[in-house]
């Protein structure tokens, strides 16, 4: 089978702050560079390093750590392209996400792929791939981090591939509705009306994973269930995938419950931001208080993602990261001189 060697050919020596590297597939390699070798500048730019491009050969300048992270880079790209007709942005992105830790994207990626009837969905971090790990080898999995670090979206992506499978039975995606109060007599319309604003996430999702049409037989049937947290009392809830998105805005008393739903056969994942809480001053999040309690308890994951695990817009990771250097600024401040 054609591969990527990179010591074939002209290599210097370890030390050396220049790499030359041959592709040896005429068909992926222009799809590797992009038009007007714009992935190769896109890297570039990532990673300081000088990419020349010259038929099969691409020759890297730049220091020996960031030489090694195109390197691998570059590798990733061009063995996913054994699968595919194309490279986004994204797939550049997450190719240099695993390369920083030393590692592929597509050697990590490929084990972990969920299979949704859409599309294939791997983890575009290292550290999604270790929130899906605990995923498979947990009951129950407390997932936390910022806005688009796909906390949500993996576990709706791992419950939709387990239910296609067979493994579970059905599929019960819930959130506390209107803040944490779960006040929804005030708005209009009947309580799927009510309901569903706050839930649209969660369908969104969920039809980016499976046709409509399917979809909608699944909820009629119940075989796919979307429902605010408040309906969750009194349940057992048995060979099922369970998912408490928004979990930060829970109570200590709403997130007991609702962990004690779990049934025979059934797994939960309880997602949320706890820099996101929306309770009234004063009230301790259920997300955080579990997180305290259940840390060391056997068969639970919990996996803290950060702004390395955003996803989204470049600048949504920077947003994330501004605010995060200013709590710790803030929390520096308070600290008594020493």
């Amino acid at each position: 089978m054609s591969g990527f060697d990179p010591l074939h050919a002209d290599q210097a020596p370890q030390k050396s702050e220049q790499l030359l590297l041959i592709f040896d597939d005429a068909r992926r390699v222009p799809l590797l560079f992009g038009q007007h070798d714009e992935n190769l500048v896109r890297l570039e730019q990532r990673l300081e390093v000088k990419l020349a491009s010259r038929g099969n050969q691409v020759a890297i300048t730049g220091t020996e750590e960031n030489l090694e992270q195109a390197r691998l880079a570059l590798k990733s790209l061009y063995d996913q392209l054994e699968k595919v007709d194309s490279l986004t942005l994204a797939d550049i992105d997450a190719s240099l996400r695993f390369a920083s830790i030393g590692e592929t994207s597509n050697g990590i990626s490929k084990s972990r792929e969920l299979r949704t009837r859409r599309k294939q969905i791997s983890p575009r971090t290292p550290g999604q791939a270790e929130y899906l790990d605990l995923l498979s080898n947990n009951e129950l999995v407390f997932c936390l981090g910022p806005a688009g670090t796909g906390k949500t979206y993996l576990a709706v992506a791992y419950g939709v591939s387990l239910f296609l499978t067979g493994e579970v039975d059905r599929i019960i995606l819930s959130r506390p509705a209107v803040e944490a109060g779960e006040r929804l007599g005030f708005l209009p319309g009947d309580l799927k009306e009510k309901v569903d604003p706050y839930l649209r996430p969660l369908y969104d999702a969920m039809h980016d994973m499976m046709p409509g049409e399917m979809v909608s037989k699944k909820l009629e049937s119940g075989e796919i269930e979307v429902a605010p947290l408040a309906f969750m009392r009194g349940r057992t809830l048995s060979n099922a995938f369970v998912i408490l998105d928004e979990a930060q805005n829970t109570t200590a008393v709403q997130m007991k419950m609702f962990l004690t739903r779990l049934g025979e056969g059934s797994r939960m994942v309880a997602t949320g931001d706890l820099s996101q809480v929306d309770l009234p001053s004063g009230v301790r999040s259920g997300l955080r208080d579990a997180i305290s309690t259940l840390e060391k308890v056997k068969g639970i994951g919990i996996k803290r993602l950060n702004a390395k695990d955003v996803v989204r817009h470049d600048l949504v990771a920077r947003i994330v990261q501004a605010y995060d250097n200013r709590v710790k600024d803030i929390d520096t401040a308070k600290k008594p001189n020493e």
